[in-house]
């Protein structure tokens, strides 16, 4: 049969029948977190309120295909997790409805297999034999707090809203720009196992060589596996002029004494929420005069964006001031054909060449979260505590750029942190991993030293 070419399972009756005994069940523990259940049932009840007399239909998805019969580790989508907070360890094609007329919340899953099942041996695709374990419904609804039902008892619904629906979307968008405490928590909890990668990449730039931005990447996934669930998104690890192509994330180039590489990396938890830190790093462990000349400037740029991180001012001055910073010194080096002033005028951005994206974006579950909310609130919303977000100003001059100084070329240099704005200011969640000139070669030579 077309599809069984490398299958060797035994299908005979008498060993199918076999196969069914002997089995004991191994124990379960449910480790309750109680102010995670209590973020996702704040959630539901939100949902429930804004969508009123509405079926809400919310799937954890099945794990993508990458190559005929294998797949990539699972991840629930989003927008599940956000009402559930069942993160990485949660049962693929599980489904979760609320009702808003009923104000209820019901969980569909499949639960664990009998060991004198079919599914339990002989299904390659699902059995417990063959992917692991699944909890049962008790141990679900007990570990969620939110009742939970047979997968086969679902019955679709007429008229549901799913995140097809536009509304929904963008409703569960804006839903996540505020955290709770407990989710400012798990990114502080990915910010730290971020560091650990970055360190444990660092030791390993000295003997990377040759396609060593891959050994530098394979450094960074040791630690977000180790820590936590996954990467938050794919490493760049940009040596050179790669640092210049904003998303390189194949990761081939060398590594070669001399240049920096720029390593934008994030930990994923298994909880799902996410770090995003970038720093660029000098190959040799020093900085030259030119390369320090554009870091400072960056930096200095990130710190203008970070003095405007307090509640009540715009998301969206933190790019103004960070690009003040940028348009100062595109001026002071004569690459821009008018004023900084006059470059930052709507109409003209002449330093925009050198610093394309923004300055920064909200984080959480998703590392660009927020994606689908209303600009009204997001760029131009007023910062309100429990916000969490990048601040990720950028240089970036190409090696064949002819508008650049020639000494600059080849040169790409981004700084990225983690904050979260409190009643009065910002928390920076970042802060222990180095950033300045002299913190960044101190780091890089204790880990040297050390190893």
């Amino acid at each position: 049969m077309a599809g069984d070419n490398r299958s060797r399972t035994p299908k005979d009756k008498a060993f199918l029948e076999f196969m069914k005994t002997g089995w004991s069940e191994a124990e379960a523990q449910v480790q309750i977190d109680p102010a995670a259940n209590q973020t996702a049932y704040e959630k539901r009840a939100q949902l429930i309120d804004a969508f009123p007399g509405r079926t809400i239909v919310i799937d954890a998805g099945n794990a993508k295909q990458r190559s005929n019969d294998t797949h990539y580790r699972f991840r629930p989508n989003t927008e599940f997790t956000q009402l559930t907070n069942w993160g990485s360890r949660a049962v693929e094609g599980s489904i979760l409805v609320i009702d808003s007329a009923e104000k209820t919340s019901k969980l569909f899953i499949r639960p664990s297999a009998d060991k004198d099942s079919d599914e339990f041996f002989a299904n390659s695709e699902i059995g417990e034999f063959w992917v692991g374990p699944r909890p049962d419904l008790a141990q679900v609804e007990k570990l969620l707090g939110i009742q939970t039902f047979d997968l086969k008892d679902f019955q679709p619904i007429e008229n549901q809203l799913t995140v097809e629906d536009d509304e929904l979307k963008q409703f569960l968008s804006e839903q996540r720009i505020v955290k709770s405490s407990w989710e400012i928590e798990q990114i502080e909890k990915a910010v730290e196992a971020t560091k650990d990668g970055f360190e444990n990449l660092i030791s390993k730039i000295p003997a990377a060589g040759k396609r060593g931005e891959r050994a530098l990447e394979a450094a960074f996934f040791e630690k977000a596996r180790l820590h936590g669930h996954d990467l938050g998104y794919e490493t760049i690890a940009a040596s050179g002029n790669h640092a210049n192509i904003l998303h390189w994330t194949k990761n081939t180039g060398d590594i070669k004494t001399g240049e920096l590489v720029l390593v934008d990396a994030g930990v994923e938890m298994d909880s799902l929420f996410t770090a995003d830190i970038t720093r660029t790093l000098p190959i040799s462990g020093s900085f030259s005069a030119v390369q320090k000349e554009i870091y400072e400037v960056v930096l200095e740029a990130a710190d203008a964006a970070f003095a405007v991180c307090k509640p009540g001012n715009l998301f969206r001055d933190m790019h103004n001031e960070a690009m003040r910073v940028i348009a100062k010194h595109c001026q002071r080096w004569g690459i821009i054909p008018v004023s900084a002033e006059e470059s930052l005028k709507p109409e003209n951005q002449y330093h925009r060449r050198w610093m394309v994206h923004g300055t920064g974006h909200h984080l959480g579950l998703d590392v660009h979260d927020c994606a689908q909310a209303r600009k009204e609130m997001y760029l131009d919303t007023v910062l309100k505590p429990g916000m969490v977000f990048t601040i990720e100003p950028g240089l970036y001059f190409h090696q064949n750029d002819q508008l650049a100084p020639p000494n600059f070329r080849g040169i790409g240099v981004r700084i990225e942190d983690n904050v979260a704005i409190t009643e009065d200011g910002y928390r920076w969640l970042s802060e222990g991993i180095p950033r300045t000139v002299v913190e960044v070669e101190q780091w890089m030579k204790s880990i040297w030293d050390g190893n």
